[in-house]
């Protein structure tokens, strides 16, 4: 057997002992455990702050109760798309109001853990990690079958394994992610047939480990939140062949350092929203790379955060975090 052979066999047996656990809980015994940091304005804009002005949600399983929110997706209109750990998708107004809600066809094996509005088709695209899909759905909550990218596990072009997010790209391009045995990133036309796709597991460039978000710019520039390498790649793949362009972050608790970044979208003036899971807060880069300011610290009380998932912002660019640990949705004014 060849060392890529054995390599990949490897692999599979460690993921199958461990199942679907969190990279953070993979890697905790490899990295030093960092309990968060204390809010503080960083740079030239050092009056720039963020205050948290509504709360969505708590535990429990009734309408507007979350178990383990980890995705939220914000429509043109401003509804908030959000999916827990109940595998039910659950939709709220700006005032955070419980608007509709629905299920996704199965869950036994797992959750979604991640989704994306997709303008084009005015839907919501979910990303049915573990069972292999990317789900359509309109905003009544009807499933798009005819739609459904994927559903089967395996190494073939239009096969997956743990899918983690799709994002549709200014030519109309739909960009898809996985992880896994392999980590990595799909290309799509806009009407849903296979393209290419590129990455495999490891560190290097254009290597991933758990490619868990993603984000395209007004460039086409596809932006990766690459959680368990705790950095942001930035690929330019409008050509055949994918290039790399920079390398945001590395491990560590300090401004411009990462861990686990699970979710990150791009706002105004060339600016970069990232959320860690593993360091309770929320970064604000400029794209090139520079820190503008941070905010949040582990805890349980209003403006801090307990392993943050998804962020995303609506039309008045109001910022929208999952409090996964604290089972809630905070929005913060950026001020």
């Amino acid at each position: 057997m060849s060392n890529s052979a054995s390599n990949r066999s490897n692999r599979r047996a460690f993921l199958r002992s461990v199942g679907t656990v969190p990279c953070a809980a993979l890697l905790a015994s490899h990295l030093p455990i960092f309990q968060g940091c204390t809010t503080r304005t960083l740079g030239p804009q050092s009056d720039t702050a963020s205050s948290a002005d509504l709360v969505i949600g708590q535990r429990g399983l009734a309408d507007g109760r979350f178990q383990k929110p980890r995705v939220v997706a914000i429509s043109p209109a401003d509804e908030i798309y959000t999916i827990d750990k109940t595998s039910r998708v659950q939709v709220f107004d700006t005032a955070g109001k419980f608007l509709r809600g629905w299920k996704t066809p199965q869950g036994n094996n797992g959750k979604p853990t991640g989704a994306t509005f997709d303008v084009s088709t005015d839907q919501l695209l979910v990303a049915d990690t573990h069972y292999f899909q990317f789900l359509f759905y309109s905003t009544a909550g009807s499933l798009q079958s005819e739609r459904t990218i994927g559903g089967v596990n395996g190494q073939e072009p239009g096969q997956f394994g743990w899918v983690t997010d799709a994002v549709r790209g200014p030519d109309g391009t739909l960009y898809l992610s996985e992880y896994g045995e392999f980590d990595r990133l799909y290309k799509y036309s806009a009407t849903g047939e296979y393209i290419d796709r590129f990455g495999e597991h490891g560190d290097g460039p254009l290597q991933f480990s758990r490619p868990q978000t993603l984000a395209v710019d007004d460039q086409g520039l596809l932006w990766i939140a690459d959680a368990c390498n705790h950095r942001i790649q930035v690929v330019d793949w409008r050509e055949k062949r994918p290039r790399l362009v920079r390398i945001l972050g590395m491990p560590g608790a300090e401004p411009g350092q990462l861990r686990f970044p699970y979710g990150l979208c791009l706002i105004s003036d060339q600016r970069l929203l990232v959320s860690e899971f593993g360091n309770h807060r929320v970064q604000c880069w400029e794209r090139e790379g520079k820190v503008l300011w941070q905010w949040g610290s582990a805890g349980s009380q209003v403006g801090q955060l307990n392993q943050p998932w998804g962020v995303a912002t609506d039309s008045k660019e109001r910022v929208y975090v999952v409090d996964s640990g604290n089972n809630r949705i905070q929005r913060f004014r950026l001020q």
